[in-house]
């Protein structure tokens, strides 16, 4: 029986990618296909989702709502997988240039909270009918942006009379939980009980990431740990009560790698392609790389890479303060990233400090972060907190080591190369526990230490690049949630 699923989020890669939400739903709904489900997603009419799609056609006109004039609604196919995309056509409120969700001077914009009420309604009008050829059995909605799509679901049951399809929160990364001021309520076309404490309310503020978890059936988090993680004080961001409450609700499960893309045997954004079984390609990889970024061309110098948005909640203030111990022990780091400014100035002067041996690139470029990725020896991804992370999961797939801090979807997928765990033939990277200094610092210690013995050294990079976090397993894991939501009579 095939289950159709209706995936609501803001970004899709390749279509529109700011973060790793991107990849994931650009490919959960290929792998779900290969499982035999009609897996569909809707996204907002930004330029860029319009200008990807092919074969667009008119679907329904959902008439005027939010203020943004009237709404229509399209389909098109992204290829190559030929996934069906709807997209929410009203231009006034997404036909803006630059930055999907911030204004030229870098502020959220001020009708982001109708912008994305308007995503989660009309995912609720495709549930509910909106396209007369296709129905799906499941709305799975994906962070914060489509977070009221649940709710509007229970709304729209309440109106009409008809039983809803079920639904699931996924939650990305619970830091960003779409927050607004309480007296927007009156523009969210909700039922006037639905802001309270059960319902949208947080604390005096409106929160769309709330709502989707009171309201949808079941919660996902992208790791096991993580899914841990949120129920506790420490974690919860303010949302751990409520999560404590349906901990029987909530699944941890791990994203994949796209490996169509993150594969160093056929990625042709990089120098030489190599295999776990040829690597050498690596090396001509790294020179290649130092060569990008003007660092001193040294084949033994232990050359550790960041692509990340550079913020605290990426650590990367805990970095800085080790970039240090990393040149004084003749090792080279290559970052890309753009983010806080204080740390950008931060990494710019550590450039400036170590010509050479440290280089930083502020931006984002696709194709360099496939080179650092391939070029370096060790990824470091030394986040506070990390939902699942996708990075460490690239590293493994090139045979470059990931130094992690023992957190959410780090703590899943790295195992330290500690004795016990290279002896057990275990080890895939390193990993600190205590966020501090003198975690990460020993951690990078270890890191030299496992270079300078070469055999062990292959032998872990070998065993890194085999592992497998294909999307097959987390698609196997979603089919059983849905599974279980769906009632027996349904078509």
């Amino acid at each position: 029986m095939t289950v159709c699923v209706l995936h609501v989020a803001a970004e899709m890669y390749p279509l529109l990618k700011t973060g790793g939400l991107a990849d994931v739903v650009g490919a959960l709904p290929p792998a779900q296909s290969q499982l035999g489900s009609d897996a569909r997603v809707i996204l907002p009419g930004f330029p860029a989702v319009l200008a990807g799609l092919t074969g667009i056609e008119p679907v329904a006109v959902l008439g005027h709502a939010f203020g943004a004039g009237e709404v229509r609604l399209e389909r098109g196919l992204l290829e190559p997988h030929g996934v069906v995309v709807y997209v929410v056509r009203a231009d006034s409120f997404y036909d803006r240039p630059g930055n999907p969700y911030l204004d030229a001077s870098h502020h959220p914009y001020g009708d982001n909270d109708r912008r994305f009420a308007l995503l989660a309604w009309a995912a609720a009008r495709v549930a509910t009918g909106a396209d007369p050829d296709w129905h799906p059995h499941i709305l799975h909605a994906h962070d914060w942006h489509a977070g009221l799509a649940p709710a509007y679901l229970r709304a729209f049951e309440r109106s009409s009379g008809t039983p809803r399809i079920p639904s699931v929160m996924t939650v990305h990364n619970l830091a960003y939980q779409g927050v607004f001021p309480a007296e927007q309520f009156g523009v969210l076309q909700l039922p006037p009980d639905f802001l309270a404490v059960d319902g949208v309310e947080f604390y005096g503020h409106l929160s769309f990431l709330k709502a989707g978890l009171y309201f949808a059936e079941r919660i996902t988090t992208v790791s096991p740990t993580y899914a841990r993680e949120i129920q506790t004080q420490q974690h919860g961001a303010g949302l751990h009560g409520l999560l404590q409450t349906r901990s029987h609700d909530i699944s941890g499960i791990l994203n994949g790698v796209d490996y169509s893309i993150w594969n160093p045997s056929t990625d042709t954004t990089i120098d030489t392609r190599y295999t776990p079984a040829k690597p050498t390609g690596k090396l001509k990889c790294k020179a290649a790389l130092q060569e990008r970024l003007g660092l001193e061309r040294n084949d033994d110098a232990l050359l550790f890479g960041v692509v990340s948005r550079l913020t605290e909640q990426k650590g990367l203030d805990l970095l800085l303060s080790a970039i240090p111990d990393i040149v004084q022990r003749g090792g080279q780091l290559a970052v890309l990233g753009t983010g806080d400014l204080a740390l950008e100035n931060g990494m710019k002067n550590a450039a400036a400090a170590h010509p050479g041996a440290v280089a930083v690139e502020l931006g984002f470029d696709e194709t360099l972060s496939h080179s650092i990725i391939a070029g370096c020896d060790i990824v470091m991804v030394p986040s506070r907190f990390e939902p699942c992370g996708l990075t460490q999961l690239y590293a493994l797939a090139y045979g470059s080591l990931p130094l992690v801090h023992r957190v959410g979807g780090l703590a899943d997928t790295v195992v330290d190369s500690s004795l016990e765990n290279l002896a057990d033939d275990l080890a895939t990277g390193f990993v600190f526990d205590a966020f501090e200094r003198p975690g990460i610092v020993a951690a990078i210690r270890r890191a030299f230490a496992l270079k300078a013995r070469r055999t062990e050294w292959k032998t872990v990079m070998r065993r890194a690049m085999t592992k497998n976090f294909g999307w097959e397993a987390a698609a196997q894991d979603y089919a059983e949630i849905y599974r279980g939501l769906r009632p027996s009579d349904q078509p």
